[in-house]
């Protein structure tokens, strides 16, 4: 059982000074470390800490009633010895509301030229939105269980938020995630993240119904953006940029997206909504990485952890029956665009069936447009993701070509994208002038799109190049391993 103890730092100030002795307020060395080095820490009360820079030691879980306040401009730094994380309770909050001057930066405490991903565990929200699972355990390692019947519950905010380096394995294959998700209700805040050098997945849904703006997912080590178990947000203005040279064992993946992992049509399904993505694929950023047999992980970013390392396979993998839903966006660069995967369930007859949709995409300079079975990286027919007819082009090739507004662009080039690979310097990933992603009418026709969703003229994220446009300005990082912290 985890002990009952207050939060410890002496930059902290305690909104509900507890009677029970046992739970008095604890200083710890110079007062500027959260958690005990323990993987049984709780936050019991609610909690503000002054704006600083914090080490991060053990697992510190904020429990239900509790509250952690993180001011703008706080840095708080992941201890790796101890697989440093934090994770919200059922019923907890953490409230870390940055801003575009002063964002809050949860990070190595490695110094800068010695990071790696995994270095510390990440960020984990639990909720009591529905999924499909009951209650599960969050994913991870964590005691922690999500999951409930309260769409609208709220476990927080996180605005203006940098998460550099999270993943920590805690068993072979557990790694955390940058930021996990688990039954995360609609009243929760959440917009403008970027999660660079995850040693996982950058973001992953496990059910709720959270929405969410303003994503970036930089270089992670799995998938960018990872949906499951009846997760049914609403999703607009995201960011994908991967590193050519890491990838995970398991295939990497810009969109996963599974119901559950044995592909059964439990309740809720997942049909989360995505609008207004770019997804930039490994393919054209160097010259040394043009087959895509060749995607290796490697370099200093390896973190020699256990790890394994892989390669790249679809911009949007989505299987195990979910009803993902993707409209105005773009991706470019992948060894597959689309694969819609029927190995377990029935994926193909939701997009038969118009209750999965992908509309208004463009893709740009694939190896294929489609396959329909995994790690084949063949555009061949498959209706049960293992047998493939040779000489007929794909579901997913045939599904994509007929969807309405897609449209398949040979060369990254030709979207006319301001660095459509980009600089660490000045990066930008907005369409410039003459792109054929701007100025479109009737991108939000659908019902889908009637609500939740801000209504806009331009496919992917970024509606121009300019500075007034480009979203990501100030408040991210594309080289957080020489940063100084």
């Amino acid at each position: 059982m985890a002990s009952i103890i207050s939060l410890m730092t002496v930059g902290c100030s305690d909104n509900n000074s507890p009677d029970n002795p046992e739970q008095e307020q604890i200083l710890f060395g110079d007062g500027t470390q959260i958690g005990n080095g323990e993987q049984e820490f709780d936050i019991t009360q609610a909690h503000t800490l002054k704006k600083g820079t914090y080490t991060l030691k053990g697992w510190v879980y904020i429990t239900d009633g509790a509250s952690l306040t993180i001011p703008a401009g706080t840095i708080i730094k992941g201890d790796k010895d101890t697989k440093s994380a934090i994770i919200v309770q059922r019923g907890g909050k953490l409230y870390a509301q940055g801003t575009a001057n002063s964002p809050i930066i949860f990070t190595s405490a490695a110094p800068k030229g010695s990071r790696k991903p995994g270095d510390w565990g990440g960020i984990i929200l639990c909720g009591r939105a529905k999924n499909n699972l009951g209650e599960p355990t969050v994913e991870g390692g964590p005691d922690a269980m999500h999951g409930g019947n309260d769409d609208n519950d709220n476990s927080g905010v996180l605005s203006y938020v940098r998460v550099e380096f999270a993943g920590y394995p805690f068993k072979v294959d557990q790694e955390i995630n940058g930021i996990t998700f688990g039954s995360v209700g609609k009243q929760t805040k959440i917009d403008h993240i970027q999660v660079s050098y995850s040693n996982d997945d950058s973001f992953e849904w496990f059910g709720g119904t959270v929405d969410a703006k303003y994503l970036v997912a930089y270089h992670g080590w799995d998938d960018d953006f990872d949906t499951d178990n009846g997760f049914s947000g609403k999703l607009q203005f995201l960011l994908g940029v991967r590193n050519p040279k890491i990838a995970d064992t398991s295939l990497s993946n810009s969109f996963e997206s599974d119901n559950n992992g044995d592909g059964t049509t439990a309740s809720p399904n997942t049909s989360c909504i995505f609008s207004n993505v770019t997804l930039v694929g490994p393919i054209g950023q160097a010259s040394d990485f043009a087959n895509t047999s060749e995607y290796i992980t490697g370099g200093s970013y390896n973190p020699q952890n256990g790890s394994k390392t892989g390669t790249f396979q679809a911009a949007m993998q989505i299987r195990r029956n979910s009803k993902l839903n993707c409209f105005n966006s773009v991706a470019m660069g992948y060894p597959v665009g689309l694969l819609l995967d029927n190995q377990k369930g029935d994926t193909q007859g939701s997009a038969n069936g118009g209750t999965m949709k992908i509309n208004n995409l463009y893709f740009a300079q694939m190896t294929i447009i489609g396959s329909d079975v995994n790690k084949s990286w063949k555009d061949e027919y498959s209706t049960n993701g293992v047998d493939m007819t040779s000489g007929k082009e794909s579901f997913s090739h045939t599904y994509f070509s007929a969807q309405t507004g897609n449209r398949y662009i040979n060369l990254i080039s030709d979207l006319k994208l301001k660095q459509p690979n980009s600089s660490l310097a000045n990066p930008n990933w907005g369409p410039t002038s003459g792109s054929p992603l701007t100025g479109k009418t009737g991108l939000f026709d659908d019902t889908m799109l009637s609500s939740g969703f801000d209504k806009v003229d331009y496919i992917g994220a970024f509606k121009s190049d300019s500075d007034a446009d480009n979203w990501t300005k100030g408040w991210t990082n594309f080289d957080p391993q020489n940063t100084d912290y």
